[in-house]
C-alpha cells in the first residue's frame, strides 16, 4: 500500500475521473492534477469502463489524486478487488507525478479482441462496475 503520511496516491484514468460515473468515490479527497504514465502500459476498452495493462508502449493520461485510507478501501470495492477483477499496485508517472509512490488499479482479465484505447479513455455509458 502506498502511504505518505495517512494519505495515499492514486492515478486514475477512467470512470473515476473528474466528470466520469464514479467521480463521486473521489468527492472528499483531493485532486492533484492531470498526469502521464511512463510509457509502459496500455488501455483497453472493456465496453463500460477501461482495462489499464503492464508490459505496454504508451503513456496513458489520467488525474492524480490524494485520498484517504477510507476512500482507498472504498475504491477497492468499487474495482473489484476481492472478486480478482482489478488490482491495487505502484505504477510510473512521468514528472511531475513523481514525488510520491502512486498507485492504481491494473486490470486482470483477458484482453484479447478488446479495443486498444490510445492514449486515453473516453467515459463511455454509466455502468455499475467501473475503472480507475
Amino acid at each position: 500500500m502506498v502511504e505518505c503520511s495517512g494519505r495515499h496516491f492514486v492515478f486514475v484514468y477512467g470512470t473515476l475521473m473528474r466528470g466520469g460515473c464514479r467521480a463521486h468515490a473521489l468527492g472528499d479527497e483531493h485532486f492533484l492534477g492531470t498526469a502521464r504514465t511512463a510509457p509502459c502500459y496500455r488501455l483497453f476498452d472493456c465496453g463500460e469502463y477501461p482495462g489499464l495493462v503492464p508490459n505496454g508502449n504508451r503513456s496513458i493520461v489520467g488525474e492524480l489524486w490524494e485520498v484517504s485510507a477510507r476512500c482507498l478501501e472504498q475504491l477497492d470495492q468499487i474495482e473489484g478487488v476481492d472478486e480478482g477483477l482489478y488490482e491495487r499496485r505502484p505504477i510510473q508517472l512521468q514528472p511531475p507525478g513523481t514525488e510520491h509512490p502512486v498507485e492504481a488499479y491494473f486490470y486482470l482479465m483477458p484482453t484479447t479482441g478488446l479495443v486498444d484505447c490510445g492514449d486515453r479513455w473516453v467515459n463511455g455509458p454509466h455502468s455499475s462496475r467501473g475503472s480507475g
